[in-house]
């Protein structure tokens, strides 16, 4: 900070020579001897007037006129060398005031808009940064406060600024940023790091927990690799089993968690505090695989009233997606009998598109769909949610089929 104070000193400096100099230097001009020189011509000029206005005859007094003219051109010298001396003398003492307020606007400008406070306290951060660090690594030390933490991160980045090679401040960097939740920044450090300590174990770890929390797809399946990568060591760190199983449990892989949680158990041994941890997490994961079998039960037992028809339907390569709409399907005897037996409207997602129908999706009780013996479906896009009217809806129709057979239709008319 001191360097900048006497930077800005200079450069005022500077600039007030380019005030001061021109104001009290004095001037190379001869300034006297040019208005002498115009005094004089003007004389002759008017000298020459009256000559001729004498010839023509329009003066009488002439030698009168010319004693007048003599005795002007000498009463203008001393009054205006008096006047340019006056005038020099006040432009020196105006060099005082506007250095003076060149000096007060700079300054005061610089602590209105300059952002001091925040620059001082940068200043003290990276003066703190051997401290702050020295807090962080002991184990039996207080936690950071958030503050602290801010300021740490602070000073890291403004040290790898000028140290962009430090592999070991890159790392730093990154898992302070991600106990901070700041995913975006661990990210960066900490590939920034292994790029510059190839094969760190400890590092790619770190860096695949960072991409494990990140929103893109892309940064999450790069996690995976990475851990699978690290499960092929000979000498497996715990943390890989138990970042292995976090990410299975988030993606419903209740088996494979398991599996991860089992192995991580069996690493550590029962004497080691987090077998408990361990096993409520594996207990957790087994109510939660159960509830999901009890509902993939329930729904194939929804599923299979009746006789099924699957039917699997696609959109010709003409049609195109409208933005809003529903996928109405109905279901025929083989006829073509324009009264549907059973119908159902889906919401519209990415084609080709599988829905099952059966008993439930009957129009009427006394007739379902399983008391036919041939069908044929009909499906179609209705965009504006009236299914009376049809117009530029696109829609197709299948061939008759036996009850129970799979159906594919495909949607390549246009009413």
């Amino acid at each position: 900070m001191i360097v900048f104070w006497i930077c800005t000193v200079v450069l005022l400096a500077v600039s007030a020579l380019f005030i001061i100099y021109p104001l009290l230097k004095p001037s190379n001009v001869d300034e006297a001897a040019q208005r002498d020189d115009l005094n004089k011509a003007f004389f002759k000029d008017r000298l020459n007037e009256l000559e001729s206005e004498d010839s023509a005859g329009i003066i009488e007094d002439k030698d009168e006129l010319v004693t007048d003219l003599k005795q002007s051109l000498l009463d203008d010298i001393p009054n205006a060398d008096k006047n340019a001396a006056a005038g020099h003398q006040k432009v020196k003492w105006m060099a005082i005031p506007m250095v003076l307020f060149m000096v007060v606007l700079t300054y005061g400008m610089y602590m209105l808009f300059g952002a001091h406070d925040q620059v001082s306290h940068w200043e003290k951060v990276q003066h703190s940064l051997p401290e702050l660090t020295q807090k962080l690594m002991d184990p039996k030390g207080a936690e950071l406060t958030d503050q602290q933490m801010n300021d740490l991160t602070l000073a890291m980045r403004t040290r790898l600024q000028t140290r962009p090679d430090d592999g070991t401040g890159w790392v730093l960097l990154g898992r302070i940023a991600l106990s901070n939740r700041d995913v975006e920044t661990a990210v960066g450090a900490l590939t920034k790091a292994d790029k510059l300590l190839p094969n760190n174990s400890d590092i790619q770890l770190s860096l695949a927990q960072a991409l494990m929390f990140s929103s893109e797809q892309a940064d999450v399946e790069k996690s995976g690799r990475i851990l699978n990568q690290l499960l092929k060591q000979p000498d497996v760190d715990p943390r890989v089993y138990s970042l292995m199983a976090f990410n299975a449990y988030e993606n419903g892989q209740f088996a494979q968690a398991i599996q991860y949680w089992r192995e991580l158990q069996a690493k550590i041994g029962k004497d080691d505090s987090r077998y408990a941890m361990l096993e409520r997490s594996i207990q957790t994961a087994q109510r939660e695989m159960g509830a999901t079998a009890q509902q993939q039960n329930a729904a194939q037992q929804v599923q299979h009233e009746g006789t099924p028809v699957s039917v699997t339907i696609s959109l010709s390569p003409e049609a195109t997606m409208p933005k809003t709409g529903v996928l109405i399907v109905s279901i025929h005897s083989a006829d073509g009998s324009p009264m549907p037996i059973a119908a159902a409207r889906y919401p519209l997602s990415k084609f080709p598109v599988t829905v099952v129908l059966d008993d439930s999706n009957s129009m009427m009780k006394q007739r379902k769909l399983s008391s036919l013996s041939d069908i044929m479906v009909r499906a179609r896009i209705d965009t504006d949610g009236d299914v009376s009217t049809r117009d530029h809806d696109w829609h197709g129709e299948s061939l008759p089929v036996h009850l129970g057979d799979d159906v594919v239709l495909s949607l390549d008319k246009q009413y």
